[in-house]
Parts: C-alpha cells; sequence; structure tokens
C-alpha cells in the first residue's frame, strides 16, 4: 500500500517550491557551507532532497552533491531545475531506508523534514539515520532538521498550523497528537500541479532532544549539538526551547 508521503509527492513538484516551509535556502546553505568550514572539495549527501533546492544552491557555490530522494516526481523537477540552473548533479531516486552508499560522503544532510520523521514507524526512522551514518566517512557529519517534540508538550500543533497557513498553498486539518507515541495524525489538504485538489491522511514523529541523543550515540556519534531551526537562519547561537517547531541536529562521528 502507497504510503502518504508517497502519494503526496507523486504531482507536487511546482506547488511544492511555493510553499513557505522552502523558502530559506540560501540563509540554511550559509549554515551548511560553515559546518563544512568552507571546503569545497567535500563530498556531501542530500538525503530527502525534494526537488534539489540546497543541493542546487551548494553546487552553484562550488560543492560536489549528490541529491537522493524516494519521489520520482521530485527528482525530475531537481533535474530540471539543476538544468535550468547550469548546474550538473547526480540526482538518484533512491529510499532513504536503504541507501547504496557505504563511507562516500564527508557530509550528509537531511532538511525541511526530507525523510526522517515521516516514516510509519520508529525503526524505519531509526533505518534512515543508519543509513545516512554509512553513507559517511570515518569523520563525517551529519545535519538534520527534525520535529521538535517539547512543542506540542506546550502548544496547540493545531493552532500553529493554522497560523502558518497561506491562501494557495497546502492546509492541514484535523491535527491529533498522541502524548504516548509522540506522533501528530492530520489532513492535508492541497493542489497538485495539475489543478487537482486532494486530501491525504498524514502520520508524522516528533522527537524530544534525549531521544535523538539516543538515538545518534547508538551510531557511533561522538559530539551531537541540538539547536533551535530558525527558517532560513540556522545558528548555533540558537539554544532549542519548546517554541521551536523544529530541531537543528549537527552530529560528527
Amino acid at each position: 500500500m502507497e504510503q502518504w508521503y508517497e502519494s503526496l509527492f507523486e504531482n507536487y513538484a511546482h506547488k511544492y517550491d511555493n510553499e513557505c516551509f522552502v523558502q530559506g535556502t540560501a540563509g540554511e546553505c550559509d549554515f551548511i557551507e560553515q559546518e563544512a568550514n568552507h571546503n569545497k572539495s567535500l563530498k556531501i549527501l542530500d538525503i530527502g532532497c525534494g526537488t534539489g533546492r540546497h543541493a542546487i544552491e551548494l553546487t552553484k557555490r562550488g560543492y560536489n552533491v549528490t541529491g537522493v530522494d524516494l519521489s520520482e516526481a521530485q527528482i525530475k523537477r531537481a533535474k530540471e531545475k539543476a538544468q535550468e540552473a547550469g548546474v550538473e548533479i547526480d540526482f538518484q531516486t533512491q529510499d532513504a531506508r536503504n541507501l547504496p552508499f557505504e563511507g562516500a560522503f564527508d557530509l550528509a544532510i537531511m532538511l525541511c523534514e526530507g525523510a526522517f520523521s515521516l516514516m510509519e514507524t520508529d525503526e524505519m526512522n531509526f533505518d534512515i539515520l543508519k543509513n545516512a551514518t554509512k553513507a559517511l566517512k570515518d569523520k563525517g557529519k551529519l545535519i538534520f532538521t527534525t520535529l521538535n517534540g517539547l512543542f506540542p508538550l506546550f502548544h496547540s500543533v493545531k493552532e500553529f498550523y493554522e497560523s502558518q497557513q497561506k491562501e494557495g498553498q497546502s492546509q492541514c486539518r484535523d491535527c491529533s497528537f498522541d502524548l504516548m507515541t509522540f506522533r501528530d495524525r492530520n489532513t492535508v489538504v492541497f493542489e497538485d500541479d495539475s489543478g487537482k485538489k486532494r486530501e491525504l491522511k498524514c502520520d508524522e514523529r516528533y522527537y524530544v532532544p534525549s531521544e535523538i541523543t539516543w538515538l545518534l550515540k547508538s551510531l557511533g556519534y561522538k559530539k551531537i549539538d541540538i539547536f533551535g531551526a530558525k527558517l532560513g537562519a540556522y545558528s548555533r547561537n540558537d539554544k532549542l526551547t519548546p517554541e521551536d517547531f523544529e530541531m537543528l541536529v549537527v552530529a560528527q562521528k
């Protein structure tokens, strides 16, 4: 049976690029460059790359990036956008739970819930972390964002989504956060690229910092830093608080 995150991206590449949560690319790439020490010889893997916004921006800045995504439609659009931008990028349709790479990259990025936290079981989400880790070289670094489990303890996820909604963009309805599993089940209503109105039942996992730390320690990371993730303005100066909807994780092997 097809999962919601597979259905969502079948015909939603152009509309996806207009969503409010994908507008911070340049600032986010500034942070990635800092974490890479501006070393253009590094090989970067963009997991859940979507339509390739980070991969394209980083390639324009002189980095060597490989982009992978489960959605063939998103990868097709990423290739079109790379061509429009005049850059060559290796974009591949791959499942983040089962990547073919081993010790090949210096840095892996997973941003804007590209893969991790969308899976239907905790084991599958952990498989994504395992595969990202396996793809890295010995001293490799992993940078990713995920939904902050502290947020729903203090705020209504439903109210947050309502406050973010803009005309012509996707709408989230019927949110119900489960304290036992830290999962939010909701209905997303959106218009696909052919103009068809669609509704999907979504199920996303929120993580608390101690869980992330434990998962990454079990995978052998020596240094794990967690910050608040500000859209388009990632920074090591932003301490994670319950006000942050997302957390930013930087882990070094």
